[in-house]
């Protein structure tokens, strides 16, 4: 039988590779759904060549257009967030892969598990906004949840066999981005075109920028933290320029174990859809000859401030991820628009963690108040204009 994949978040970076994974595994897997928000033109194009049972675009006013390019190929179409959430109580949906960017994609991964889906997330945001509700619902229902992002893909498979063996610590790597070494005089005026080179990795503009100032690295503190069930002084971070290890588990015994290949989003991606299965790829294969050398050193939390920023979330708890989260947000969208500079970025999240309500034991209701506040506050500081 093949897999049926519900895919939220078709047309970017992950949803797009995920697609290419399917295309190549076509005797493994098949989609079901796909998902986009805007992206009409890219949505309808996915669903002529997968022809999946529904798809579902999350603006509203482009409900007809998607409507009619769809009505020859008997596709069922649907708008909206609700939809959306509604979409994955379908029986046919045999995994949700969660590859929405931002906020968005708290509501349809609690739905997701509470419709008793199994989950591939490549969404950090939703543990970093809801870690507790996410963790404590996936428990009752019953529900896996395999991680897509590379880091924490490298912890699942170095975990493999070792559950029951105590965790000392883990080490989650990091490029260092394209700014990796450079002064506080360079960062000052860093362009948005330069933050967008990475060096390794081909990812979308939101988490692109995530990388140059650390802050997916701290997304990805707060993410370890509920996904391992760990503590913040258990997780570290390492900036391993070459992009080889993807990250590391050490056990109580001092023994490191440690997770390598290529940089290539479609290898977590396969993993998370076919587990425990290791399915044949045709994908390039990592030489030692060609990485002579592996080096690794120690985040700059001075000059890159927003990776301190998510340990300091961390460590109070609360509601105060989902503020760094909403302003880190606004603080991005503002950085690519031109409304600030990069070291205004971690300025804006800090200004917005100490102004924003605190609220040490959150609710949904909670987050989606705290979520609001936070931007409304982020974009008045970075000079959006909120309405």
């Amino acid at each position: 039988m093949k897999k049926r994949i519900a895919i939220l978040g078709s047309t970017g970076s992950i949803g797009t590779q995920a697609l290419e994974v399917i295309r190549q595994q076509p005797d493994y897997f098949e989609v079901e759904v796909l998902s986009a928000n805007s992206n009409a033109g890219l949505l309808i194009t996915q669903s002529i060549e997968f022809r999946p049972n529904a798809v579902v675009i999350g603006s509203e006013h482009l409900y007809d257009k998607v409507r009619l390019a769809l009505e020859p190929y008997d596709i069922k179409v649907y708008a909206g967030e609700a939809a959306l959430c509604q979409i994955l109580e379908m029986e046919t949906i045999d995994m949700v892969l969660i590859a929405l960017v931002g906020y968005a994609g708290l509501k349809p991964t609690l739905s997701a598990i509470a419709a008793g889906r199994q989950i591939a997330i490549a969404n950090k945001e939703a543990f970093v906004v809801g870690g507790e509700l996410v963790t404590a619902l996936a428990s009752q229902k019953g529900v896996n949840l395999f991680p897509v992002d590379s880091e924490h893909s490298a912890i699942f498979q170095c975990l493999a066999g070792e559950f029951h063996n105590p965790v000392e610590k883990i080490y989650l790597t990091a490029s260092g981005g394209p700014f990796r070494g450079k002064d506080r005089e360079f960062l000052q005026n860093a362009t948005k075109a330069e933050a967008l080179k990475h060096p390794n990795w081909n990812m979308g503009c939101k988490v692109t920028i995530d990388s140059a100032t650390l802050m997916n690295k701290g997304l990805e503190v707060i993410e370890a933290r509920w996904l391992f069930n760990l503590s913040a002084d258990q997780i570290d971070v390492v900036i391993h320029p070459q992009s080889v290890i993807h990250s590391m588990v050490q056990f109580q015994d001092g023994s490191i174990k440690a997770q390598m290949g290529l940089a290539d989003m479609k290898l977590p991606i396969q993993y998370a859809l076919s587990y425990p299965e290791r399915l044949k790829t045709g994908s390039p294969r990592f030489s030692f000859n060609d990485y002579p050398m592996l080096t690794f050193e120690k985040p700059d939390t001075g000059n890159f401030r927003c990776l301190r920023l998510a340990y300091d979330a961390l460590e109070a708890g609360g509601n105060m991820p989902c503020i760094l989260n909403a302003a880190n947000e606004i603080a991005v969208n503002a950085f690519l628009k031109d409304k600030i500079g990069f070291m205004d970025i971690p300025a804006l999240i800090e200004s917005c963690m100490a102004k924003v309500e605190f609220v040490t034991t959150p609710d949904l209701l909670v987050y989606a108040e705290t979520d609001r506040k936070t931007r409304i506050l982020a974009m008045e500081i970075s000079g959006i204009n909120p309405h």
